[in-house]
C-alpha cells in the first residue's frame, strides 16, 4: 500500500478530495464552513464502506465536519489539523512545504544516540519552534536522533500525548503540521534524525469519535487504557489500512526518520499475518521508493524477540525495541528501591544478563508477574535494543515524578550515564538528564470533562499502589503540575550541571570514536561480574581496538582482581577524575597487564581502557 487517500487531500486550484471510512452510515455529508458561507455536499459511497468526493471551491483554511446519516456531526478521523481542539471541526491543510533536506537519506540505526523530549515542556515556548531554537545544543552534546513524545491532537493544551484521539492531526498548540515540518527540516540540516512516538494500541478517552464511523474498536480485548483497537476481527483490514497510512504519512509527508511504537504488547492481534509485520513491510517498501532510511522501534514489556526478528525467522521485522530490563536493573543498582516491578531484579546479576542478551528475563520465573517471562534473543544484535537510565515513563510514572538527579548523588549520576552510553546498545537520554535537571516530570492532562478528570486522578493513585509510596500523587489536571515539569533554562550553565554536561559530551564522543562500541555484535564482547566486588567488567573486541569497561557500583572503594589480556592498556575515561568533580583517580593512566591486574576502584565509578592493536 502506497497511496495516501484518507481525509481531506488538497489538490490545488481550490479543489479538495475527501475520503472517509464509515460503513456504519448509509449517507455521509460533508458540512463545509467556508467563505462566503456554509454548504452541504453528499459524498459518494464506495466499496467496503468508504465515502468520497472531490469538491471544488475548498481551499486550505476551510473547515468541515462529516455528518453521519443526517444526524451526528463529527471531525474527520484522518483530520490534518484541529484548530479548535478535539471536539471542533477539522481544517483543510495544504501539504506543500519548502523542504531543504533533499540530500538527506537518514542515519544508520547503529549510529542513533537518542534524546527523548516532550515538546510542551522542553522549552518556555512549549512548541515546535521552541525545540528548534535549541537544536544546536543537542548537536554540541553529541546527540544524533531527536525523539518526540506523541504530537497527535489530544484534549486541551497539556498532555503527555498518549491521550491523542486524532492520529493524523498534529497538535495545534504545538504549531500544527507546518511547525513540525520546520522542526524536522531544521533537524536534518544539522544531521539529526527525527523519531516520532506514535500510539497504535489505543485512543484517549475524550474526543474519541472513531467508533461512530466504523468498527475501529473491539470488545474481545481490553487495554489498561480503555477499548482495544480492532486489528484482527471483522473490518480489521480497513483499521490496519488506517494506521498503516498514518505511518506512511509521517514517513512521506513529514520526512520522519523513525517511529517509536508505544506499548505494542497492548496491540491484541491473533491473525496469521500480524499488523506489526504488515506495518514493517509497508514502511520498508516506502523507504526504498523514497531513497531514505526508515526505522520502526517497538516498546514492549513481553521480552519477546519475535518482535525484532525478520519475517524469514517468523518475526514481525521491527528494527529495534526498548529494553525495560536494562533500566530496572540499573536503577536497582543505583537506588535502594525494590518495590513493584523492581522486586524482580537482583542487582549485578540482572544487569549482567541484560548486558549479554538485551533482556534480563529470557524465560525465568518472574515473582512480580507470577509466571515465567520472556524468551532468549539469541538471533538479535545489540543495536536492536534501546536502553536508558531515565525516560518519560520511568520518571513520570513515579508518584512525584522525581528524576534520577533527585534520587542519587553526583557520582551515581555519572555512573548511570557511563553504563548507558558505553553499553553495546543504543543509548537514550531523557531531556535535561545531560545536566542533571532536578525539576520533576509529572503526569499532566487538561481534560474538559470533570468526571473523566476525577477518574484519571483516582486511577493514578491506584496504579502505583504496589510501590507503597506514602506521598499523594500530584493532580494531573492542575496546570501547576505541567509547569513544574518544564525544564529550567540556564541550569546547564551553572555547576555542577555544567560539568555533568561536559561529562555526557565526553561519553557520547567516545561512543562515536570507537567502532568497538558502535559496531558491537553479540560475539564481540564479554561481560563478567567480578566476584564479591559489585563491579561489572565488559571486554569489547574489535580488529582495530580492544576496550575494557569497569563499572563499580559499590558504596565504598573496592579492591578487585581484573582479568586483562597481556599488553599495555591506556585509560581513556575515568569518572572519578577531578575534571569531572570526582574524588580523584585511584587507577593509573596506563596498565601493564600480564593476564590479571589488581585495582582499587572508587565507589560509584566508571573506567574505560583501550588497547590499540
Amino acid at each position: 500500500m502506497t497511496e495516501l487517500t484518507l481525509g481531506a487531500l488538497y489538490q490545488g486550484q481550490n479543489r479538495t478530495h475527501f475520503r472517509v471510512w464509515a460503513p456504519r452510515s448509509k449517507r455521509i455529508d460533508l458540512h463545509l464552513i467556508a467563505d462566503p458561507g456554509e454548504r452541504i455536499v453528499r459524498l459518494r459511497p464506495d466499496r467496503r464502506g468508504y465515502h468520497a468526493a472531490e469538491v471544488r471551491g475548498v481551499a486550505p483554511g476551510d473547515r468541515y465536519w462529516f455528518r453521519l446519516d443526517g444526524g451526528l456531526e463529527r471531525p474527520d478521523p484522518a483530520s490534518r489539523l484541529q484548530p479548535l481542539g478535539v471536539h471542533g471541526p477539522s481544517e483543510v491543510v495544504d501539504p506543500a512545504f519548502e523542504w531543504s533536506d533533499r540530500s538527506w537519506t537518514g542515519r544508520r540505526l547503529r549510529d542513533y544516540r537518542f534524546y527523548e523530549l516532550h515538546v510542551g515542556t522542553f522549552s518556555s515556548a512549549g512548541n515546535f519552534d521552541g525545540v528548534r531554537a535549541r537544536l544546536t545544543d543537542l548537536v554540541r552534546l553529541g546527540i544524533t536522533a531527536v525523539e518526540l513524545m506523541p504530537v497527535a491532537q489530544f484534549p486541551g493544551d497539556r498532555n503527555w500525548g498518549y491521550d491523542g484521539v486524532q492520529p493524523f492531526a498534529v497538535q495545534s498548540s504545538y504549531g500544527g503540521p507546518n511547525g513540525l515540518k520546520r522542526l524536522v527540516d531544521a533537524c536534518h540540516a544539522l544531521g539529526l534524525a527525527v523519531v516520532l512516538d506514535v500510539v497504535y494500541n489505543h485512543l484517549g478517552p475524550e474526543g474519541n469519535y472513531l467508533g461512530d464511523f466504523a468498527p475501529y474498536f473491539t470488545d474481545r480485548y481490553r487495554t489498561p487504557w480503555g477499548q482495544a483497537l480492532n486489528f484482527d476481527g471483522p473490518g480489521s483490514d480497513e483499521v490496519r489500512r488506517y494506521f498503516i497510512e498514518n505511518a506512511l504519512r509521517w514517513q512521506t509527508e513529514f520526512h520522519i526518520d523513525a517511529l517509536r511504537l508505544d506499548a505494542v504488547h497492548a496491540i491484541c492481534d491473533t491473525s496469521a499475518h500480524p499488523f506489526l509485520a504488515e506495518l514493517a513491510e509497508a514502511t520498508r517498501q516506502q523507504a526504498a521508493r523514497l531513497g531514505r532510511r526508515f526505522q520502526l522501534i517497538g516498546e514492549s514489556d513481553l521480552n519477546d524477540v519475535r518482535l525484532i526478528l525478520p519475517p524469514a525467522l517468523s518475526g514481525c521485522g521491527l528494527d529495534a525495541q526498548w529494553s525495560d530490563d536494562f533500566h530496572h536493573s540499573l536503577h536497582l543498582m543505583l537506588t535502594v528501591e525494590s518495590k513493584g516491578y523492581y522486586a524482580d531484579f537482583d542487582g549485578l546479576g540482572s544487569l549482567g544478563r541484560c548486558w549479554r542478551d538485551g533482556y534480563s528475563y529470557t524465560g525465568q520465573y518472574s515473582a512480580h508477574r507470577q509466571r515465567r517471562h520472556g524468551n532468549a534473543p539469541r538471533a538479535a544484535q545489540p543495536h536492536q535494543f534501546v536502553v536508558c537510565a531515565q525516560n518519560h515513563d520511568q520518571i513520570g510514572n513515579r508518584r512525584l515524578g522525581e528524576r534520577l538527579a533527585a534520587l542519587v548523588d553526583f557520582e551515581s549520576q555519572k555512573l548511570a550515564a557511563a553504563a548507558t552510553i558505553l553499553s553495546p546498545f543504543l543509548p537514550l537520554l531523557f531531556m535535561g538528564e545531560e545536566y542533571g535537571e532536578t525539576a520533576p516530570f509529572q503526569y499532566f492532562t487538561s481534560h474538559s470533562d470533570p468526571a473523566l478528570a476525577e477518574a484519571v486522578r483516582r486511577g493514578r493513585q491506584a496504579e502505583f499502589a504496589s510501590f507503597r509510596w506514602q506521598t499523594k500523587v500530584p493532580d494531573p489536571q492542575d496546570p501547576a503540575t505541567c509547569r513544574r515539569s518544564r525544564l529550567r533554562p540556564g541550569r546547564e550553565k551553572r555547576e555542577p550541571h555544567r560539568t555533568l554536561f561536559r561529562f555526557y559530551q565526553d561519553l557520547l564522543q567516545i561512543r562515536g570514536d570507537y567502532a568497538a562500541l558502535a559496531e558491537a555484535e553479540r560475539d564481540s564482547y564479554d561481560v563478567t561480574a567480578l566476584p564479591g566486588s559489585r563491579v561489572l567488567m565488559v571486554h569489547y573486541r574489535h580488529p582495530e581496538t580492544e576496550l575494557l569497561l569497569l563499572l563499580a557500583f559499590g558504596s565504598q572503594r573496592v579492591r578487585a582482581k581484573v582479568p586483562l589480556p597481556t599488553g599495555i592498556w591506556r585509560k581513556r575515561h575515568d569518572s572519578a577524575d577531578r575534571k569531572w568533580r570526582g574524588p580523584g583517580p585511584a587507577v593509573a593512566a596506563r596498565l601493564h597487564a600480564a593476564g590479571e591486574v589488581r585495582l582499587t576502584l572508587n565507589r560509584r565509578s566508571a573506567l574505560l581502557f583501550e588497547r590499540t592493536h
